[in-house]
């Protein structure tokens, strides 16, 4: 395969160039969550948990019902539910039958009385047997390890909250334009 062209339209060395326009300052990862399941609140605390143990600058930005996460008065209360997860399986069906353990669960069971309780119970015990941190546990662990956590200002009004009412951690309840300024150059991560 021949080399990448220059701007002049010549070859280039192998690796010569490619990545000029690369950033090359810090790294920094920006995730914003938006959602207050408990399955979703996971993706970034975990994310943001490796990057800050590879030296990654990071910042969370709780918006929406995202910011069920950071209220202490909500966030040991998550749920999970399985209406609308069109991948929902149970890999403990696997010790009934051998083969459920990959069969996708039918969506109306998650309208059944009690089905989210069940499939929080679930989950819970699934990250505990994993030793992983209950939501507000691993939101201490993020603030001990150096992350930045940001309320949205606007969700905040809206679920008429007070600052009380927020995790430790959270730095401050910033505008969505305050944090598209703190994540310039960062690789930012939609939850």
């Amino acid at each position: 395969m021949p080399a990448p062209a220059s701007p002049s339209g010549s070859p280039q060395a192998s690796g010569e160039g490619v990545a000029s326009g690369a950033y090359s300052g810090p790294r920094k990862m920006a995730f914003i969550c938006s959602k207050g399941n408990l399955d979703m609140a996971y993706p970034a605390l975990i994310m943001g948990n490796a990057a800050l143990g590879e030296g990654i600058e990071v910042h969370i930005f709780f918006t929406f019902w995202g910011l069920d996460m950071v209220n202490t008065k909500l966030n040991h209360k998550l749920r999970f539910t399985m209406a609308g997860n069109t991948a929902m399986h149970m890999p403990e069906l696997g010790r009934i039958r051998p083969g459920l353990e990959h069969a996708s669960l039918p969506q109306a069971m998650g309208n059944l009385p009690g089905m989210t309780a069940f499939a929080t119970r679930m989950m819970k015990k699934q990250l505990e047997e994993l030793e992983i941190p209950d939501v507000p546990d691993f939101l201490d662990l993020l603030e001990a390890s150096g992350a930045h956590m940001y309320a949205c200002k606007l969700s905040f009004d809206m679920n008429k909250m007070i600052e009380a009412d927020l995790h430790p951690g959270v730095e401050g309840v910033i505008s969505a334009s305050d944090f598209i300024e703190i994540a310039e150059g960062a690789q930012i991560v939609f939850v």
